[in-house]
């Protein structure tokens, strides 16, 4: 057979194989049924007279529940803030060699991770019924200074002990398993070159143990956000308590729980947004390339591109 008749069977045999692209009928039903439930979600939303959107509006003008937004979020920044610090020296406790300091921060673990937020809130709300008053001074000796245990912890302060004590829990085995995380290597490596436990922990294994922190973190911080709303059982009154206080009144709840639900929504959505960013930041140091952000997403889709795969990363983490 000849170069010709070769070219010729070879021609013939790629024509005989068509490429038919596979049909996925079950995607198309799913999109169908999502598209009709959408669709009447949304006329309800519109039509039904019972939703009272005018009602909703005015309950998201209303001071009160203005005012408990801000509580919610100062108490969710500080329970936070107090719950990672706490978290973090706990972890360190956990894995420490010394036996008096593992076994305290277990103890610690043990008793907040187990009983209720909620019977936490209620103990520091009424810490004055153990001790009337709280005073600074020698440990069995005079005391320096003494005020009332009402005076010293307010209800803000309760439920800011109650919230961060039992979160510093939670962040304690979050920040454990990213330690745990990172090769023993890294740190035998900073060993090697002089470098202490402190500054090892500090310079060499948290900042890669992060990657594996931020994303239990941010979902404990939206989880917080929500928890607030427990402290309405010792009459403090932030998003949620404000929202029952006028509901309570006018019997409106349904528009209310919404118009507070809407505010819900709209904070959790910012941190989400302020997460994803942060675990990309640091997703910088062990990946290569990195996801396009939403808002490279929006425009590719807008303009009709495709979004870009991967943004690449150079060796010094920053963007190619």
């Amino acid at each position: 057979m000849n170069k010709t008749d070769q070219g010729s069977v070879t021609s013939g045999r790629s024509e005989a194989i068509k490429a038919v692209p596979v049909r996925h009928p079950g995607r198309w039903a799913g999109v169908a049924v999502i598209a009709v439930l959408a669709a009447m979600l949304l006329h309800a939303l519109i039509y039904n007279p019972a939703f009272m959107w005018d009602v909703v509006w005015r309950t998201m003008q209303d001071q009160t529940v203005i005012h408990g937004i801000w509580v919610t979020i100062e108490l969710t920044v500080l329970s936070m803030v107090i719950g990672v610090i706490g978290g973090v020296l706990l972890a360190v406790m956990r894995l420490s060699g010394n036996p008096v300091l593992s076994g305290t921060a277990w103890f610690y673990i043990w008793i907040f991770r187990g009983t209720p937020l909620l019977v936490q809130l209620v103990f520091w709300n009424n810490i004055g019924f153990l001790w009337p008053k709280l005073s600074i001074g020698i440990p069995f000796g005079p005391s320096f200074f003494s005020e009332s245990s009402n005076t010293l912890v307010p209800v803000f302060t309760a439920a800011l002990l109650g919230l961060a004590l039992n979160e510093a829990a939670y962040m304690a085995e979050i920040v454990r398993a990213g330690i745990q995380s990172v090769d023993e290597g890294q740190a035998e490596a900073a060993h090697a070159l002089g470098m202490s436990k402190a500054a090892t922990m500090r310079r060499i294994v948290l900042p890669q143990a992060m990657r594996v922190i931020i994303p239990p973190t941010g979902n404990e911080t939206i989880s917080m956000l929500k928890n607030t709303s427990l402290v309405q059982v010792i009459a403090l009154v932030e998003l949620f308590t404000a929202g029952h206080d006028i509901y309570a009144r006018t019997f409106q709840t349904v528009p209310v729980l919404i118009a507070v639900s809407i505010y819900y929504l709209l904070m959790t959505s910012v941190m989400t947004i302020g997460q994803y960013y942060i675990e990309r930041h640091y997703a910088r140091g062990a990946n290569r390339t990195l996801p396009p952000t939403p808002i490279q997403r929006v425009r590719a889709l807008l303009g009709g591109r495709p979004a870009p795969k991967a943004t690449p990363v150079s060796d010094e983490g920053s963007q190619a």
